[in-house]
């Protein structure tokens, strides 16, 4: 049996990406819910799947249901449709949407293909995470619901263009010059 390993680019950041095992038995819609486990995303939009070449244009729908929309073609049924066989290459691309409203985009690429299984594995999953991912309503950052409280204890939002009061005035210019010598200096 083939696992097929997929790299998911997040697409306005390609250092944020995780890195997919897939059995080529396995449905486009097991694809859809590991990119969003390992991209911390919930399950309630919309989605689809689009085939891809080397310039990231998109070709052929790969949805998770037939949505109200017209098609150049008729779209695959993400449930119904194997990974397998969607591959025609070595390089096989897709681009993968989340959330039509946001528009989540993610660019999928084949990186490696293995007879072996892992049997450490339960497939798909994600084996390797690079980068913190966009959160998916809002701001996140390192600290997380953290950075509220510190930006309120210590009011961040004062000197936001980056200058503050201080060396405002030359009151204080020279003090530390002023030829007075240091306490090394008399010894």
């Amino acid at each position: 049996m083939a696992i097929l390993k997929f790299r998911v680019y997040f697409e306005e950041d390609d250092s944020i990406y995780r890195d997919i095992v897939i059995k080529h038995t396995q449905t486009f819609q097991d694809f859809h819910f590991i990119i969003l486990k390992s991209f911390e995303f919930d399950n309630k939009h919309q989605a689809t799947f689009f085939r891809s070449n080397d310039k990231w244009l998109r070709g052929r729908e790969i949805t998770l249901e037939k949505y109200d929309k017209s098609y150049q073609a008729p779209p695959l049924i993400m449930a119904e449709t194997t990974i397998g066989s969607e591959i025609k290459n070595p390089n096989e691309k897709f681009i993968y949407v989340y959330d039509f409203s946001r528009n989540w985009t993610f660019l999928i690429e084949l990186i490696g293909v293995s007879k072996e299984e892992n049997s450490k594995i339960t497939y798909p999953d994600f084996i390797r995470s690079e980068g913190i991912a966009p959160s998916q309503y809002g701001t996140k950052s390192v600290l997380g619901d953290r950075f509220v409280d510190v930006e309120e204890k210590y009011d961040l939002t004062k000197g936001v263009e980056g200058f503050g009061e201080e060396g405002d005035g030359d009151d204080d210019a020279g003090e530390e010059t002023s030829g007075e010598g240091t306490e090394e200096e008399e010894l």
